[in-house]
């Protein structure tokens, strides 16, 4: 085990003949991974998931150097570096992201103060992340992702799989298990019992509440998680913006960080008056860094979509990328005549069109609600981002590059 006072070991760098295009796709889902495993280690309180954070943070940090390396190598004249300047802003941008989840974690690791009621929160924040080493003895050794049937037997997905200093990002089916991998897994705490186990062969503990949630600290710690679940849909908003040339998209991520702006007020607020009523007000100094440190992953999301916002060309290498990739961001404006007011989004799934996720709608008087668990009706004046392959987005809108 790692914590506590995980160190992890510089690794030297060297220039490498490697494409900007992967180096930015594996940037960008570092990123994601990386705040993923962030909250969940504060959720959680676990060091184990804390120090993996730190093992990517190292990793981003590699990544980066490289990609700069190979921009240099590629501006040969004034045109390539005034078109690869946006991509530098990327590369910057995604380690402000891998900077301040490794801040999060540093919460649980340097145990900075973080109220036990942060627990109560599990069940309305995300299906839960477990890390789990597989086992010797473990039946799903050698075994494909597909042949495990861990997703459709237990709805449990293994959304990362590290081998030694290797990681395995978005694992897919053919991807196959070896005793010693540490996995997360992410799904709903039934499904995580029975797939812990066939992996670890340990028993898996869920969290528990050991001291009641305060009113005050109670909206802090709900706040913060709007404030988690808006910086996340920035982040994936703001590379689609990015690979799809797209104004609108970048727009919709400046309104989201406006509003990470003001929750991160909120939950200042919230956690100095909740001080007045807990034992040791010191506990609740991880509730403001936490929320500092997301309010930078917002920051970074709009830094991520500023040359699009600025009209400056999109380099060749970012529709490298673009190709491909099969999944795309779309935006849809509801008039007031479309036939999707009136539909119903129920988690997540537009009755009217099954084949997309909805991830949120923007409504001009509510601001942005979120889709997860629960029923929104869409209603006219309504922007809705969705996320699906690239035919079941063209079936239901424009693509982003067409919304120009």
């Amino acid at each position: 085990m790692d914590p506590p006072g995980t160190k992890i070991p510089s690794t030297p760098i060297s220039y490498e003949p490697i494409s900007v295009k992967e180096l930015l796709v594996e940037m960008k889902d570092t990123a994601e991974l990386l705040i993923d495993l962030a909250y969940a280690a504060v959720l959680l309180r676990n060091e184990e998931l804390a120090a993996e954070v730190l093992r990517l943070e190292a990793r981003m940090d590699v990544l980066e150097m490289r990609a700069r390396m190979s921009i240099m190598m590629a501006a040969r004249n004034p045109t390539d570096a005034e078109r690869l300047a946006p991509v530098l802003g990327i590369l910057t941008a995604t380690d402000h992201i891998s900077d301040a989840a490794g801040d999060i974690a540093s919460i649980v690791l340097e145990e900075t103060g973080l109220p036990e009621a942060m627990r109560a929160a599990l069940p309305e924040a995300i299906d839960a992340l477990v890390r789990g080493v597989v086992g010797e003895d473990s039946p799903l050794v050698t075994q494909t992702l597909e042949e495990t049937n861990l997703g459709s037997a237990t709805g449990v997905r293994v959304i990362a799989i590290r081998r030694g200093e290797e990681w395995i990002l978005n694992p897919g089916p053919e991807s196959r298990l070896e005793a010693g991998d540490v996995t997360f897994l992410r799904g709903p705490e039934s499904g995580l019992k029975e797939a812990h186990q066939d992996i670890t062969g340990h028993p898996y503990d869920p969290a528990t509440v050991d001291e009641p949630a305060i009113s005050d600290l109670g909206r802090a710690i709900h706040t913060i998680l709007a404030m988690k679940n808006r910086s996340e849909l920035a982040v994936d908003l703001a590379y689609s913006s990015v690979l799809f040339d797209s104004e609108e998209l970048a727009s919709e991520v400046s309104s989201l960080e406006q509003e990470i702006d003001e929750l991160e007020a909120t939950v200042e607020t919230w956690t100095l008056r909740a001080a007045a009523d807990v034992p040791d007000p010191t506990r609740l100094r991880g509730l403001i860094h936490l929320a500092s440190a997301t309010e930078r992953i917002g920051d970074a999301a709009v830094d991520i979509s500023e040359g699009v916002l600025r009209e400056l060309d999109v380099h060749p290498v970012v529709e490298l990328a673009v190709a491909e990739s099969d999944e795309v961001m779309i935006r849809i404006p509801v008039d007031a005549d479309s036939e999707l007011v009136g539909a119903t989004v129920v988690d997540g799934v537009l009755e009217a069109e099954a084949t997309v996720s909805v991830l949120a709608l923007r409504r001009p008087d509510e601001g942005w609600l979120l889709i997860g668990d629960g029923r929104v009706e869409v209603q006219p004046d309504d922007v809705i981002i969705a996320k699906g392959t690239r035919t079941a987005s063209e079936a239901f809108g424009p693509a982003p590059t067409e919304q120009q």
